[in-house]
């Protein structure tokens, strides 16, 4: 073990000798065991069944570790979020539901039951304390029985994003080593089962299917009870949808788990948590039961919850955000709601759903800010209307409200703010965001409207949090204090840096890498730029690899702009290009939806293939870049700006499937239209 992973490892120590197991138990392995016991007969899980349920679909959130934020400014952006439902009251019942209103529910013994069950199986396909175990899949209950399961069962759990391209699933899955692969659906044990047929993946024994995990426990018992030996076993893992492995005999019993459970320690890896590097291969970030014990007893005081609480999760689970924000509301006894697998019904699900607790990446806030203006804006003085609601709004919320304007605060309540909140159900009291910065008008028309949104920074390898806004200590457009037990400083560079319990040992496999980021006295080099306050607030202002260095020598933080132009609800993304050239110039891409309602409004036709090249459309662009422009120093201006007929996607390998930008893939795939705004 290195010097660094050593001081890591002994912070950790420190940290698990004083764990008070009334608040948590003093490791993931045991999780389901702790709350079972605790909270048996509340509602634990709630999800979507039949027809409610939709084809599950991808929810990107912020990009983690080495490249950007896990909660809060980060480089990422998040999911599209559609917001065709619109505003209204919310209704829709807050506990469980039956018959055919299309909820289901689990509850803590419930859930203590499945997770054994598929620790279980996982023992029965051979899976030894330390084995990697990869999960790729979308979000959904089985996710979270799979999680703990691989927990409890000693092993390491290693996510996959269900959107990861060929490259990226070939190289987590073999550098990880992992022995078995827990697969959403046939299609996705299709691309490993081909990848191993190449001879890709050395180590792989086992490829499931999520939905047949569990039923292994059975099936395997069934198959040795029956005398049928390994190929009576093999043939009934097979049938259940599990390839590559003889399964011998039976599944071990519950005392086998429950013994392998127990002998998990706080400087066991928990998890191997790739980012999604902007540059190259991604890295696996080791993650020990310490560090993700020491994130909770940090947060859990700032996060109230408890049993009668639901948090709304549409964030992909393969994220260390939605992880760590599964074990809060759990550890608290709340009920963990999944959305129904199709992000474009999100919005229409929170009034049905009446989650208290929502994490989220901005853009799903910034796509209901942006309906509700434009209804407003649909009607005559209704713009102005909305503007001087959201202030009297804001005013109410820092107590600053005028008596004589009470009057028309109350008017305002019944027609905006009220139905605001409706359509998040009405119930809302504490909502997360990050990956990327959120827009101060949004988080404006939030809070007037009732609704509390606070932002966190962190990134993979700090455990996920370094700082976080909250209810008891928040200031609007930082990224909050330093959390109990995290210390931060910044360098002598502008650099982050933090240190404490929370901060990984480790990448998997790269001392190098390692080295890099962890220096000799444990402080974790973030390669974020930073300032904090006097009253310890912590801003995120840049990153240092992206920083461009003109033909002049002049220094320039390009997400600084690049942010104040997304401002505008017409853009989805702006660049700026500028490295080693004259000055900078920006590539933007048009939010689709926003554009094509606007264009309705005005009654102008567009190019579907080219929309920003309609003058009408340039114009609303160029107010944005102007705006923008007003907002930083010269030498940080753009000169000119492109257009781009089509997004970034993953898909196009200009997004990570963290959704974080590539620079270099931007740069390299448009180096035809840069050439142009410098010509």
């Amino acid at each position: 073990m290195s010097a660094k992973s050593e001081a890591s490892a002994a912070s950790t120590r420190s940290a698990a000798s004083t764990v008070d197991e009334a608040v948590r138990p003093r490791t993931l392995a045991v999780f389901t065991e702790w709350t079972g016991e605790r909270y048996a007969a509340e509602t634990a899980l709630r999800h979507k069944t039949g027809a409610g349920a939709g084809a599950l679909a991808g929810a990107g959130g912020g990009g983690g570790g080495g490249g950007g934020a896990e909660v809060g400014t980060g480089t990422g952006d998040g999911a599209e979020v559609g917001a065709g439902a619109g505003v209204g009251a919310g209704s829709g019942s807050g506990g469980a539901a039956s018959g055919g209103s299309g909820w289901a529910t689990v509850s803590y013994g419930e859930l203590r039951a499945r997770v054994r069950e598929s620790g279980r199986a996982l023992l029965g396909l051979g899976v030894a304390a330390g084995d990697r175990v990869a999960v790729l899949a979308e979000t959904r209950p089985e996710w979270t029985y799979t999680h703990f399961g691989v927990l409890a069962a000693g092993a390491v759990l290693v996510p996959v994003y269900p959107t990861a391209g060929e490259e990226e699933l070939a190289w987590v899955l073999s550098d990880s080593a992992a022995v078995v692969a827990v697969c959403d659906d046939a299609a996705q044990a299709a691309r490993v089962e081909a990848l191993r047929g190449r001879g890709q993946l050395p180590a792989l024994r086992a490829v499931v299917e999520m939905d047949e995990l569990r039923s292994l426990a059975g099936a395997a018992g069934a198959a040795g009870a029956a005398g049928a030996g390994a190929a009576g076993a093999a043939g009934a893992a097979g049938a259940a949808g599990v390839t590559g492995v003889a399964v011998a005999g039976g599944a071990p019993g519950e005392a086998e788990l429950l013994a392998r459970a127990a002998a998990v320690t706080p400087e066991s890896d928990a998890s191997i948590v790739y980012t999604s590097g902007t540059t190259g291969l991604p890295k696996g970030c080791r993650l020990t039961h310490g560090n993700l014990g020491a994130i909770q007893d940090a947060t859990l005081p700032l996060i109230k919850g408890g049993p009668g609480d639901s948090t709304y999760l549409y964030l992909p689970l393969a994220h260390l955000l939605a992880q760590l924000i599964q074990f809060t509301t759990l550890l608290e006894g709340g009920e963990l709601c999944y959305f129904g697998g199709r992000i474009e019904d999100v919005i229409g699900e929170l009034a049905e759903a009446r989650p208290t607790h929502l994490p989220s990446v901005p853009r799903l806030f910034e796509k209901l800010h942006s309906v509700v203006l434009s209804l407003a804006e649909s009607q005559e003085g209704g713009a102005e209307r909305f503007a001087e609601a959201v202030r009297l709004g804001v005013l109410a919320a820092e107590g600053r409200l005028p008596a004589e304007e009470r009057d028309a605060y109350e008017a305002a309540e019944k027609s905006l703010y009220s139905l605001v909140r409706g359509a998040f159900g009405g119930r809302l009291k504490w909502a997360l965001t990050g990956g990327a910065p959120i827009a101060p008008a949004t988080l404006d028309f939030l809070r007037a409207c009732g609704i509390a949104v606070f932002e966190g920074y962190g990134m993979t390898e700090s455990g996920g949090v370094i700082s976080l806004n909250h209810p008891a200590g928040v200031r609007y457009g930082s990224v909050g204090r330093p959390i109990a037990g995290c210390e931060v400083r910044i360098g002598e560079d502008g650099e982050v840096l933090a240190r404490g319990p929370m901060i990984f040992p480790g990448y998997h496999g790269n001392d190098t890498a390692t080295a890099e980021t962890l220096d000799g006295d444990g402080w974790l080099h973030t390669g974020d730029l930073g300032e904090l306050d006097a009253d310890g607030y912590l801003s995120i202002t840049g990153r240092k690899k992206e920083l461009i260095i003109t033909s002049a020598g002049k220094n320039i933080t390009p997400t600084e702009l690049e942010f104040a132009v997304q401002r505008s609800r017409y853009v989805s993304r702006a660049v700026m290009i500028g490295d080693r050239r004259p000055h900078p110039v920006a590539l933007i891409t048009l939010d689709a939806e926003e554009i094509a309602a606007w264009a309705a409004r005005e009654s102008v036709t567009l190019d579907p293939a080219a929309p920003g090249d309609h003058p009408a459309v340039r114009a609303l662009i160029e107010a944005a870049v102007e705006a923008a422009n007003a907002t930083v120093s010269r030498p940080a201006r753009v000169r000119a700006f492109r257009v781009l007929p089509e997004e970034f996607t993953i898909e196009a390998g200009t997004l990570t499937p963290t959704l974080k930008l590539r620079r270099r893939a931007v740069a390299e795939r448009y180096a035809g239209e840069i050439e142009e705004l410098y010509g």
